[in-house]
């Protein structure tokens, strides 16, 4: 190491590239697996609070809604009159919350993957299953891996269900969206779930989805990403790209993004709703600039529901740049969808307490995702680590919607929160 300096610039990342090279541009690949990456603050403040963490939650003074809900129950209404399920994407949820999309990345594959299912299914709200299990671990049915293959997770999610319907919790709630990436599609992954037996009391019920992935939010533009050693790599180098990065036999494995242009959104969704007529059609979009037209594009070509990632979205594995530098916060893309929003909106981006949650339900979401929060609450405890996240998150709600005068999410709307950069309305 010279003796020659540089401050004020950062000489240490510029020094860790000179040693390392293309390695660099990803976090340490030994942290693959064990660190959930994602972006504080995509808006460009280092310290502050992003634009959706800057708006202030705002209750009137003057509650019509709380004088008729007082009238309906003949005594004065508090938090516990709130009720809190809500319909997502032709579900029915226990709460205005789904678990977002975990695809095969090791963190959230084997036994951990199992028990955020089942905590799930028990509490009746939705999962979403990501992309690249199927090409990656396999489907569950010809000797594959059980806890990391797809069908594992189906299994774990409807002896959720049956658990919280004993305990007369889930009863006619929840349901699973499928996501499917352009090597799923090779895999033909939503053939395989429509045909199967295991999944056919989610169709019967009317609680499966098929969700088709245009992009995320940590990665806008990209596929997914993970770290392989060489052994891994050679079962799987014929389906997606390889690049040895980061050297001692470790390699990048990247899925393709996908090609869009709205005809060609518009055509998929047809094709989903003809070739799968008993699924729902979920739409998962990454914070683009056009992300207000693809939204509507989606909406009008009959999607049930259309997801946006913000930039704040985590992941398991992506280039350092683009959680920092890249896509649209959740803040900014809830402004551009504010004048024509889809029917159902669902959103994401490091959701994880009550009050991010209302600013986003006020702001035109239907329901909020849990990624990160929905991993470490069940990492923190196998069992009940997810029910008692949820059970904290749905006291928070109900306490701030009902200080809002208000006992519904749906009753939610933008006069409930104020912008310190925004005249008043």
């Amino acid at each position: 190491m010279s003796d020659l300096l540089a401050p004020d610039f950062p000489e240490e990342e510029v020094r860790l590239r000179a040693r390392t090279g293309v390695a660099a541009a990803f976090p340490p690949a030994g942290e693959y697996g064990r660190v959930l990456f994602g972006a504080g603050h995509p808006d460009g403040t280092a310290d502050g609070p992003d634009g959706l963490d800057a708006l202030r939650i705002v209750p009137p003074v003057f509650m019509p809604q709380r004088l008729a809900r007082l009238i309906d129950l003949g005594r004065e209404p508090d938090y516990r009159d709130v009720e809190l399920a809500t319909d997502i994407g032709g579900f029915r949820s226990a709460l205005p919350v789904y678990v977002s999309a975990l695809g095969s990345t090791r963190a959230a594959g084997g036994d951990l993957g199992l028990a955020l299912s089942r905590q799930a299914g028990a509490l009746g709200v939705p999962m979403v299953i990501g992309e690249n299990v199927v090409p990656v671990n396999g489907y569950g049915r010809l000797g594959e891996d059980a806890d990391r293959a797809l069908l594992g997770r189906l299994r774990a999610y409807t002896d959720g269900l049956a658990e919280g319907t004993a305990q007369g919790g889930a009863d006619g709630l929840g349901g699973v969206a499928v996501q499917q990436s352009t090597e799923d599609a090779d895999a033909e992954v939503w053939n395989l779930v429509y045909s199967d037996p295991a999944a056919l009391p989610l169709l019967e019920s009317g609680r499966l989805a098929f969700e088709l992935k245009v992009g995320q939010g940590a990665k806008p533009g990209l596929g997914g990403m993970t770290v392989l050693d060489a052994e891994a790599a050679a079962r799987v180098g014929d389906r997606y790209g390889l690049d040895p990065v980061f050297g001692e036999g470790r390699v990048l494995r990247s899925s393709t993004p996908g090609t869009f242009t709205a005809e060609i959104l518009r055509q998929q969704i047809r094709l989903m709703r003809n070739n799968f007529p008993r699924a729902r059609v979920w739409v998962k979009l990454h914070p683009g600039r056009d992300v207000a037209l693809a939204a509507r594009v989606a909406a009008e070509a009959g999607a049930d529901a259309v997801t946006v990632d913000g930039a704040e979205g985590g992941t398991g594995w992506a280039p350092g740049a683009f959680p920092r530098h890249v896509g649209l916060p959740l803040a900014e893309c809830l402004r551009r969808l504010a004048a024509d929003p889809p029917p159902c909106l669902l959103v994401s981006g490091r959701i994880w307490e009550g009050s991010r949650a209302v600013k986003s339900l006020a702001l035109g979401a239907r329901a909020v995702g849990l990624g990160r929060a929905a991993l470490l609450a069940a990492a923190e405890d196998r069992e009940a680590g997810l029910t008692r996240f949820t059970q904290c998150l749905a006291l928070e709600l109900r306490l701030l919607i009902s200080a809002l005068g208000k006992y519904t999410p749906q009753a939610l709307d933008r006069d409930d929160v104020w912008s310190p950069t925004e005249p008043v309305r």
